[in-house]
């Protein structure tokens, strides 16, 4: 596009002259309280819709403008004492203007012993402690609030964050599945569920703002953040991400006490990284860019109203996105109508200099992203403070801080802080994990697991049928909660709830078998592989064991320290290989020769290939990663008090050579390899049920629309088993010719269906332009004349199909 080369190559050619100098001198010249342009051409807008937040620009110094849109972290150790406590002579000293944001309360920054660092891109963090209790993190806030509206000039109050990944990031905080395993759910109103109970507990100790969730299209399973996502498909996370922010924020601003204002992570291509390394360039065109990596973004900000977004760490045609005007302004800001904030992630303006090498200082990488679109430093801040020899000498516009200085304080307007700045200790700690949570986070784990395999239908178990069972695994005996995550309440393992599940009926053995790592910690920076030699003594106690059962259930798949953010060179978390990793392998094969059935039970954040174990498995059951009722939700699926309904959000390739794998590929991908299989081990919207369905041909309202124009397709389903369950029924449209290619499907339309052996539903979906148009040669959104195949199934694979016609 015309546009981003030029907006792009100006950033890029002259970056010290976009940051300092001559390219800003008209704008240096406007009125700060007048709208002007960067050198990019975006108007700057310094004056808001809220009266407060207009008197309160107005009345600023530089300073306390520079602190509004700066945060702390690391910086806690500079006010808080070892023992956690606030010291408010600290404070006045080192932030005497107070600070805009104030990152994650609940945790010990500041409490832990002091580590040695390279620089300012070193975001090593070592966890020796718990996290704070509910009512010790809402009393530290409200001790750090009364200091800043109090003892500063003006009373802002501060913007508290913390992380809501699947659940609060904190201690005692309710553990829900992680969102690759809630996007398996298919289900959005139990995803709004689930973050409307995190945005409570978040909120219940007096933090307003949430860095979650993550919209990202994950399309690499070598990327430990995989976890993160809510998959491959751009409807699916579409989906999930607007249920998310309604989840968080609710309907309008500002938002309700329960409630806090959502961030969506990370405008963009970080899920395709090269190599599947975090981080690493994305190497993908404008028209992927807006038909696979955008459309999460932009329907969480028009259909949710997201309250703020968060640029990613990588880069995009050589441009980091904290470096990306076209990006965040024309894009985001120009073409969406996004009027929130735009927060950087941790570190990452500084990396744009320590990492991209696009700038030689830090003020300068400072200058930059803020020209860019960048409103809020985070997790400490240093970049935007060096703007201020800068502004004061007449060399950058201090507009351009005004607009983001705005945007902040609107963000804080959104989310209610001037009226409602304090918590209440004693109602955190009742609200945080209660029962209510606890059951929402049950039925999110029985919802989540996806049945892959079902030999001879030995699931569901019967206790009769057993008289003695052997829990066998690396994950048997723990369970996983996933990056993101603190110290639940409670947490329930696959053995403790088969355990609590079979009772005295049945015995119940164990075997840990292998064991992964030397350290499972998301944490930690060093994680090594367990010897090989100590895994093959336990795999031969593991076989002793099995040899005494009737059956084994078998937990592999991964945890914590094997799949994760991968957040600097000493911090690894991406893989090279998809399939187990360690010596489960020969766990499963050394089982299989006893001649036991087994039941395997993958718990894994990322998609693993088991095309090399798959034979001696009897049946597979992908739980993903379930949070802290893992154990229960499983023991109910195995012995069929829970029906499993879950479907793959992913396509799982069978080798690492076939990455990328997507359903939604072009007509000319996947043609095949020479003496092997190109198709996935495991399909886009896959999933058995231990009932069976029947779906009906569809049927259109009408064959033939308007380009305007709608219809809607029906399909009948009948549960024609014998045993309740819930199966997802899928729409795939394709234009059969186009301008441009197209996809050979994309997922448009899902429904989640509840049957009683017997029932039949029909089910609905509308067709909508939305639905059918595409970005033609020009990229303008067009609905071209012409037969589109409408596929209604139960998975990317297994559809029937009818045609639409649109003239």
């Amino acid at each position: 596009m015309l546009t981003r080369q030029l907006i792009t190559t100006g950033i890029s050619s002259a970056v010290l002259a976009a940051a300092f100098g001559a390219a800003i001198s008209v704008s240096a010249q406007t009125s700060p309280s007048t709208e002007t342009e960067s050198n990019a051409g975006f108007p700057v807008k310094t004056v808001s819709s809220y009266d407060r937040v207009n008197d309160l620009l107005s009345k600023m110094t530089l300073d306390e403008k520079l602190a509004q849109i700066s945060c702390i972290w690391f910086d806690k150790k500079k006010v808080i004492e070892k023992d956690g406590s606030f010291n408010p002579e600290k404070m006045k000293k080192e932030f005497p203007e107070g600070v805009g944001c104030f990152a994650r309360p609940q945790d010990t920054q500041g409490m832990e012993e002091d580590i040695e660092r390279e620089g300012l891109n070193d975001s090593t963090v070592v966890r020796s402690l718990n996290g704070r209790t509910p009512s010790n993190t809402a009393n530290l806030i409200n001790t750090i609030q009364k200091w800043q509206i109090e003892e500063t000039r003006l009373g802002i109050p501060i913007l508290f964050h913390e992380e809501g990944l699947h659940g609060f990031q904190g201690y005692q905080a309710t553990s829900f599945p992680q969102s690759i395993a809630l996007a398996a759910t298919f289900d959005t109103d139990l995803v709004e569920e689930v973050y409307s109970v995190t945005a409570r507990e978040i909120r219940v100790r007096g933090a307003h703002h949430v860095l979650s969730p993550v919209v990202d299209i994950a399309l690499d399973p070598r990327w430990g953040r995989i976890e993160e996502t809510y998959g491959e498909d751009p409807y699916l996370v579409s989906r999930m991400g607007v249920a998310a922010v309604k989840g968080f924020q609710g309907d309008s601003f500002p938002i309700t006490d329960d409630k806090v204002v959502a961030t969506l992570k990370h405008m963009t291509g970080h899920g395709q990284p090269e190599g599947g390394m975090n981080v690493g360039p994305s190497q993908v065109s404008d028209r992927e860019l807006y038909e696979r990596f955008f459309p999460p973004f932009e329907a969480a900000v028009k259909e949710a109203n997201a309250a703020s977004v968060m640029a990613s760490y990588n880069e995009i045609d050589g441009i980091p996105s904290h470096a990306n005007s076209w990006l965040l302004n024309d894009v985001l800001r120009g073409e969406w109508g996004f009027d929130g904030a735009v927060v950087a992630d941790y570190f990452a303006i500084n990396e744009l200099q320590g990492r991209h090498k696009i700038v030689d200082s830090i003020g300068e990488a400072g200058a930059l992203s803020l020209r860019s679109g960048v409103d809020l430093e985070l997790p400490d801040g240093v970049a935007f403070y060096e703007l201020k020899e800068k502004i004061e000498a007449g060399e950058f516009d201090e507009a351009l801080v005004d607009q983001a200085v705005r945007r902040v304080l609107e963000l804080k307007e959104r989310a209610n802080l001037f009226a409602t700045p304090y918590a209440d200790p004693e109602a955190a700690d009742a609200l945080t994990g209660n029962q209510e949570a606890r059951d929402l986070a049950e039925e999110a784990a029985r919802k989540a697991p996806v049945l892959l395999k079902n030999k001879d239908n030995i699931l569901p178990l019967d206790v009769a049928d057993y008289k003695t069972i052997a829990v066998i695994g690396p994950n048997a005996a723990i369970a996983v909660l996933g990056g993101y995550s603190d110290e639940p309440r409670q947490t329930i393992s696959i053995l403790e709830g088969i355990k609590n599940k079979v009772g005295d009926k049945t015995n119940v053995l164990e075997a840990q078998g292998v064991t992964l790592t030397d350290n499972r910690s998301w944490w930690d920076d060093e994680v090594n592989l367990i010897d090989e030699a100590q895994n093959r003594r336990d795999i031969e106690k593991a076989v002793s064991v099995a040899q005494n059962a009737d059956l084994v259930i078998l937990a592999i798949g991964g945890d914590e320290s094997t799949s994760r953010e991968a957040w600097s060179e000493t911090h690894m978390g991406d893989r090279n290989d998809i399939t187990l990793i360690g010596q489960q392998k020969g766990l499963v094969e050394a089982l299989a020769e006893t001649g036991k059935p087994i039941v395997s039970v993958i718990i894994s954040g990322r998609p693993l290939s088991l095309a090399n174990v798959d034979d001696n498995l009897d049946a597979i059951l992908y739980g993903w990663i379930l949070g802290q009722e893992t154990g229960t939700a499983v023991a109910d699926l195995l012995f069929g008090d829970a029906n499993p309904s879950g479907k793959m959000p992913v396509s799982v390739p069978r080798t690492v050579g076939q990455i990328p794998a997507f359903y939604n590929h072009k007509p000319t991908a996947r043609r095949g390899y020479a003496f092997d299989d190109a198709s996935p081990l495991y399909v886009f919207g896959e999933g058995m049920s231990y009932t069976t369905f029947d779906i009906s041909e569809p049927s259109l309202s009408v064959a033939i629309i308007a380009p305007n124009g709608e219809a809607s397709v029906s399909v009948n389903v009948t549960n024609s088993g014998d045993m309740a369950g819930d199966e997802i029924v899928q729409m795939y449209i394709r234009d059969k010719i186009s301008s441009v290619t197209r996809p050979v499907k994309e997922l448009k339309g899902f429904e989640r269906v509840s049957l009683q052996p017997g029932e039949t539903k029909t089910v609905k979906f509308p067709i909508t332009r939305e639905a059918l148009q595409f970005y033609n040669r020009d990229m303008n959104r067009v609905v071209e004349p012409g037969e589109f195949d409408i596929m209604v199934g139960n998975s990317s694979q297994n559809v029937k199909t009818t045609t639409l016609t649109v003239k």
